[in-house]
């Protein structure tokens, strides 16, 4: 039993400095984490910039003579950036992470590319959309993604969507 227990606490122990030694970097004010060095892909993520204004996600990113496909926006990536105004997503990003744009309370209109397959818990909470269109490809939208949305009068979900439905407006 002893060796177990010493198995499993130097399991835990790698994998916390697997997970701390996760490469983190800023390109042209935007906060990356690389997510696979083999596929080479990266996600947005949270840092010291409080974005706003208007910001565009480029597909990919050139770091350390390496270039990533930008594949999703993380968990938090600009939670609390009032001052965000528009974000502009690359069809390379295939996921939308809880509380990615967690009250964004200016940013009013988003263009969610065909390529998001899912858009993450608590999303889009109490940012300032007034309509929101869900492409055929999203098939997963977690828990109270538009919450507080006051200004939303109108989600529309692309007719081909399997998985949603907005008929009447709902």
């Amino acid at each position: 039993m002893r060796k177990f227990y010493s198995f499993l606490l130097a399991t835990v122990a790698l994998l916390c400095s697997t997970a701390a030694n996760a490469q983190s970097f800023t390109i042209d004010n935007l906060d990356y984490a690389i997510l696979s060095s083999t596929d080479k892909t990266v996600e947005v993520t949270s840092g010291s910039n409080k974005y706003s204004g208007a910001v565009t996600i480029p597909a990919s990113i050139t770091y350390n003579s390496t270039t990533y496909s930008v594949t999703s926006i993380g968990e938090s990536a600009f939670y609390d950036c009032d001052g965000l105004t528009s974000v502009e997503i690359p069809s390379s990003v295939t996921s939308i992470g809880n509380s990615a744009f967690y009250d964004c309370y200016g940013l009013t209109s988003i263009e969610i590319p065909s390529s998001v397959t899912s858009i993450g818990e608590w999303a889009f909470r109490g940012c300032g959309l007034t309509s929101i269109e869900i492409p055929s490809s999203v098939t997963s939208i977690g828990n109270y993604a538009f919450a507080y949305c006051y200004g939303l009068t109108s989600i529309v979900v692309d007719e081909g969507n399997t998985i949603y439905d907005s008929r009447g407006n709902c």
